[in-house]
């Protein structure tokens, strides 16, 4: 068997315009946190790949972290310049439920999450066949947080087949 080796030791240099942003990033950044991160990344260059799903029919990498980043090297023209149009990168190959599941990962890790874009995620999870406890273990929610996203969604669906009361775990 293969010895595992993370992604973070195969970065690569793609061209910005090969990156495309993923539709399911809850992440919100305010105006002076991206202020910072342009700077941040002016004073001490990229010091964090992103990551990507490298989609060959396009031949384009889809991000599942790093959107931020991504978006500096977009509007900051001299970041663009000196980097050359180049981002590093990091590919991982996963279905779309995992890559959903590894962009709230790393958000819930330091970020702030939009409440919608969640719901929707809970939702496309939900719809994709994914149950509430891999949803849990994957997206790092409790029960209860869980039930309050699919409340808050308001889909019926997403409770097909669940009898809930107070005792009844999801």
């Amino acid at each position: 068997m293969e010895e595992y080796k993370s992604p973070v030791y195969r970065v690569i240099a793609v061209p910005v315009e090969k990156v495309v942003a993923n539709t399911y990033n809850p992440n919100v950044v305010a105006p002076p946190e991206m202020k910072l991160l342009e700077l941040s990344i002016w004073e001490d260059g990229y010091t964090m790949p992103c990551v990507c799903y490298y989609r060959p029919e396009t031949d384009q990498y889809e991000l599942v972290d790093g959107f931020h980043r991504y978006k500096v090297m977009l509007t900051s023209p001299r970041i663009y310049e000196r980097e050359k149009g180049l981002l590093p990168v990091v590919v991982i190959d996963k279905d779309i439920s995992n890559r959903m599941a590894s962009t709230i990962r790393h958000n819930r890790a330091r970020g702030t999450h939009n409440v919608e874009l969640m719901c929707e995620i809970v939702s496309e999870l939900t719809k994709a066949g994914m149950s509430d406890s891999w949803i849990m273990k994957n997206i790092g929610m409790d029960k209860d947080e869980l039930l309050r996203y699919k409340q808050i969604s308001g889909l019926a669906e997403l409770f097909a087949d669940k009898e809930f009361s107070l005792t009844t775990e999801i």
